[in-house]
């Protein structure tokens, strides 16, 4: 018990530092905060699309180079999502889509733009409004991770959710 109210107060206060350097690149376009106390929160996916980068109750999908067709891997996390959206319907999503360095600005906010479009479509198939969805691309813009490698380039490709 002791463990987690230590864990529970470490949450607490990172969720309350304001400092630059905890800030992820794609924190500067919304505002995740919340009323809410940290303990009030649904728990946090666990599925594919969740790792040190994420934040909020969402997890990202992430796609193969040059598609935007979800593998079997981004369609569980997507479902998952779709859970927690079904549970919180007064909640509303903003679906950013991403895409590596590779190809140019007008390809990559094109491709980044599919990649959200499908990942919408999934999620009105599921059975989520569509008026609850906004979509954006960014393209090459954002990136998750600096760096001219597959491993970077792989976190790069994806579709990036910030809840309203």
């Amino acid at each position: 018990m002791k463990k987690n109210s230590i864990i529970v107060l470490a949450l607490m206060v990172i969720a309350g530092c304001s400092s630059k350097s905890a800030v992820t690149p794609d924190e500067g376009t919304a505002d995740h905060s919340s009323s809410s106390s940290p303990l009030l929160m649904p728990p946090t996916p666990s599925g594919y699309g969740f790792d040190q980068w994420q934040t909020g109750p969402l997890g990202d999908v992430f796609f193969d180079y040059d598609s935007a067709t979800l593998s079997t891997e981004a369609q569980e996390q997507l479902t998952q999502n779709g859970g927690w959206l079904g549970s919180n319907t007064s909640k509303a999503v903003l679906i950013e889509g991403h895409c590596d360095e590779r190809g140019t600005s007008e390809y990559n906010l094109a491709l980044g733009d599919r990649r959200a479009a499908s990942t919408k479509e999934y999620l009105v198939r599921f059975g989520v409004n569509s008026s609850r969805l906004e979509t954006v691309s960014f393209g090459e813009e954002r990136p998750f991770v600096q760096g001219e490698s597959e491993e970077a380039w792989a976190k790069n490709r994806r579709a990036h959710f910030v809840v309203k």
